[in-house]
Formats: structure tokens, C-alpha cells, sequence
């Protein structure tokens, strides 16, 4: 009995040891993966969070203020223009007649 007792024993200290090691081994291979991700992502050009929520904001007002202009464009093109002639200038027929009378 006690031979068996040993057995299991020294059976039970491997295998503790083989988990020991292998949870070793399983931190060392995070700690290389995780090594290997932040250096990949480090050679990208990513943004971070704040950075990309600021530039939408940017983005959505600029689109609303695009909006607002061109509803301004469109009731400025939709209003009829009276063309007045500048203060001090003559119409062209005048001018033309008093041209070739000159002449």
C-alpha cells in the first residue's frame, strides 16, 4: 500500500511541476505576444479614442455649418436681383450716343 501511496505521490509532485512550468511557459508566451502587438501597433499610424471623438465633432459641425450655407446660397439665389445702375454712371445708350456725336 504504502508503494502505491509513493506513487501517487511522486505522480501528483510531476504533475504539479509540468503545470508549474507550463503556466510559466504560458505567461512567457503572453508577455511575447503582447510584445509583439504593441510593437505592430506602434509602427501603424492609429489614432487614439479622443483623438478620432474630436475629429467627428469637428466633422459633424462642419457639415451642419455646410448645411446652413448652402440653405443661405439657395434663398439668396431664389430672391429675384435688381440690378441698379452705380451712382455717377451713365446708361450705355447715352454714353454710346454722346460718343459718336464727339466724333
Amino acid at each position: 500500500m504504502q508503494s502505491r501511496n509513493r506513487v501517487f505521490e511522486d505522480a501528483a509532485r510531476v504533475a504539479g511541476g509540468a503545470l508549474g512550468t507550463l503556466s510559466g511557459i504560458r505567461r512567457e508566451v503572453e508577455g511575447l505576444v503582447r510584445h509583439q502587438i504593441d510593437k505592430m501597433l506602434s509602427g501603424m499610424d492609429l489614432v487614439t479614442r479622443d483623438e478620432f471623438e474630436t475629429v467627428k465633432a469637428m466633422a459633424i459641425r462642419a457639415r451642419e455649418e455646410n448645411e446652413l450655407l448652402e440653405a443661405r446660397l439657395q434663398a439668396l439665389e431664389a430672391t429675384p436681383m435688381k440690378t441698379a445702375p452705380a451712382a455717377g454712371s451713365k446708361p450705355r445708350a447715352a454714353a454710346k450716343g454722346a460718343a459718336t456725336k464727339k466724333r
